[in-house]
């Protein structure tokens, strides 16, 4: 299959002129051009593409990247086993951001309705909580966001929170339905329920489109966040990442 410039940035989640940036420097050049001029990108693209991404995940400049592509050992099976690597690893270091936010403790003294730890991370196993809970403090405890989460979660009762799950859940399953009915990540029935997740985001903090897109990335890269949704829809971590890249790059009106 080949994919037009508009067709294959939507589904990298990157800009048209980015892609017409990476053809210009010679580092992503199209398959071909069709009757009309054109470009068309075939599979071959596609895994150049993904490498492209993987690599500016890691913060390299693309002179390097270019140069590492173009080596002729290259073997993108064995870069995609190592970026596996690399991101879990980082993973592992980063924030569970949308856990934090979503899901922060905080103990008031003299509460009878205070959340538990298990009721704030629910769907990660129990012997993670800590773990969440120490990396969330160490990489967002100084930012306004995660301090505004904690102080809304503080003023919640438990039957608040409930009511904050239940429509999380429910956004969710709605999206694990346009999944499974082959509903394209980027349509706008797929759209206005990104539009709801992030509106749903807003009970906690004001989420940026930066911030929106880093999260769907979070979903897959974090093997604890696409375990929870595998355990709703297998693949729904990916559709995820690819819907909210989309409602991103709209600047979230829609």
């Amino acid at each position: 299959m080949a994919y037009r410039i508009k067709e294959l940035a939507s589904l990298a989640g990157v800009s048209v002129r980015t892609l017409h940036h990476y053809d210009r420097i010679g580092l992503l050049a199209p398959q071909s051009r069709n009757a009309s001029g054109y470009r068309l990108y075939g599979e071959a693209e596609l895994f150049r593409l993904q490498q492209i991404l993987l690599y500016r995940e890691m913060e390299l400049p693309l002179g390097k990247i270019g140069e590492l592509l173009d080596r002729a050992d290259f073997d993108f099976r064995n870069e995609l086993a190592r970026h596996r690597r690399s991101i879990e690893e980082k993973a592992a270091r980063l924030a569970v951001l949308l856990t934090t936010i979503d899901k922060t403790i905080a103990r008031l003294g003299g509460e009878t309705n205070m959340l538990s730890d298990e009721e704030l991370y629910e769907g990660f196993d129990k012997s993670e909580i800590e773990e969440i809970k120490a990396e969330s403090a160490k990489r967002w405890g100084d930012t306004a966001a995660y301090k505004e989460s904690q102080r809304r979660v503080a003023r919640m009762s438990a039957a608040d929170w409930a009511t904050v799950k239940e429509e999380g859940g429910a956004v969710d399953q709605a999206c694990s339905a346009a999944f499974k009915a082959g509903k394209a990540p980027g349509s706008p029935e797929v759209q206005r329920l990104m539009a709801r997740k992030a509106e749903h985001l807003r009970t906690f903090y004001e989420p940026s489109a930066e911030m929106f897109k880093g999260l769907g990335e979070m979903y897959v890269a974090d093997e604890r966040f696409k375990r929870t949704y595998d355990k709703i829809a297998t693949g729904l971590a990916e559709y995820l990442r690819e819907a909210m890249a989309v409602y991103a790059a709209s600047g979230m009106k829609n």
